[in-house]
């Protein structure tokens, strides 16, 4: 019986396995690398800008440093001072409350805006255009002209109110108004922008849906309701998570406008860690606080994934 072995498959070199990415395999190698390229100088900056910082932050909160001189390695003690701080838990408390207050103030007159102007008429690119400017302004310079409106004595908005038979106030000097005016300020200066974004998940819906709920006999309200808001929902998460980052961080209106005052009344938890960081020049205990809104920014945007993706706005 004539017996036949079995040859070993012969070896592939580097040259040969390149010849085998010919074609369309070779093609979206290239277009693969030429994509990582593109990417990679961002995310370079991303390393070095974000993810840098943070582990920098995170390992400075684990020390007692003045900026000046070595620091010095205390582990979990900053965090343990930070839960029995009065003054953390009421910064922290302005701050939820100006979240609480801002971002359904902005999520709604931003849609609103967004779905009158996706009704035609000849007038949507003047209101697009004048709703959107406050965005174009730097935060700075809208929190100083909008401190002179404020102003008690000749201001232009206690001159307003004067005008209609209204009593003036003392907003930004009161603290019962401090904290209103300032959301004012920051609803003004942002709605523009998620208008815009807003605007474009309406106009990205089908309109065959629409179309079709009209031929049924629907109205706009109900259409609005049962059709629009529903597929707008990714639009709305996103919004959403973003207007909740930026109310918890939410420092430049403040300190130009009120420095935290009057009496606390607007002392944010950010206007707390730039106190301890930049006047008492504790960089740890700034650090750790800075940590701990990094982790509240973190578990509440979870939870608003969980919350949009269990169902519980149903289409």
């Amino acid at each position: 019986m004539a017996t036949s072995t079995a040859k070993a498959p012969p070896r592939r070199g580097l040259r040969d396995w390149l010849n085998h990415l010919s074609g369309m395999d070779r093609d979206r190698l290239e277009q693969a690398i030429v994509g990582y390229l593109f990417v990679l100088p961002d995310l370079i900056g991303l390393l070095i800008f974000v993810a840098g910082p943070m582990i920098m932050a995170l390992v400075i909160s684990l020390t007692d440093w003045k900026l000046v001189g070595e620091p010095q390695f205390v582990g979990l003690h900053n965090y343990e001072i930070i839960f029995k701080d009065p003054k953390f838990g009421a910064s922290l408390g302005r701050t939820i409350l100006y979240t609480v207050s801002f971002v359904p103030l902005v999520y709604c007159l931003s849609l609103g805006m967004a779905v009158l102007l996706t009704r035609r008429s000849r007038s949507n690119n003047f209101f697009r255009t004048v709703y959107f400017m406050p965005v174009a302004m730097s935060l700075v310079v809208a929190g100083v002209i909008w401190r002179f409106m404020f102003d008690p004595g000749n201001g232009l908005i206690n001159e307003l109110l004067g005008a209609v038979g209204l009593p003036p106030s003392q907003w930004t000097g009161s603290v019962q108004t401090a904290m209103i005016s300032v959301i004012i300020v920051s609803v003004w200066k942002s709605a523009g922008y998620f208008m815009i974004i807003l605007l474009a998940g309406i106009q990205d819906i089908p309109t065959d849906y629409t179309e079709a709920a009209e031929i049924d006999g629907a109205n706009r309200r109900q259409i609005f309701w049962h059709i629009i808001l529903p597929l707008l929902k990714p639009t709305s998460f996103f919004v959403l998570v973003i207007l909740t980052i930026n109310a918890l961080q939410a420092f430049d209106q403040i300190y130009v406008m009120t420095r935290g005052g009057p009496a606390y009344a607007t002392y944010t938890l950010l206007m707390y860690t730039y106190e301890k960081a930049f006047r008492e020049w504790n960089f740890g205990y700034a650090a750790a606080m800075a940590v701990a809104l990094f982790a509240m920014v973190f578990v509440l945007t979870l939870v608003q994934v969980r919350y949009f993706r269990s169902g519980e706005i149903r289409d």
